[in-house]
């Protein structure tokens, strides 16, 4: 990348420049380590979701019913 300024670049290598320096942050982030696959991640949180009760409103009519307040 021989441009001094972000307006000299092409928009191939401005796209290079982003792309290294969302991979250079990712890779600095920490992770959590979690030994479950995927889909065990995936099961789990299917085992896992409260379903509200019959009859209750939706979160549509929750959302109206604050708006209108």
């Amino acid at each position: 990348m021989a441009a001094d300024r972000v307006a000299d670049l092409t928009m191939q290598e401005l796209r290079e420049y982003i792309r290294k320096t969302v991979d250079e942050r990712l890779k600095s982030w920490p992770r959590p380590y979690d030994p479950r696959t995927t889909r065990e991640i995936l099961d789990s949180i299917d085992r896992h979701m409260w379903t509200p009760p019959a009859g209750s409103p939706s979160t549509h009519q929750l959302l109206r019913e604050d708006r209108d307040r």
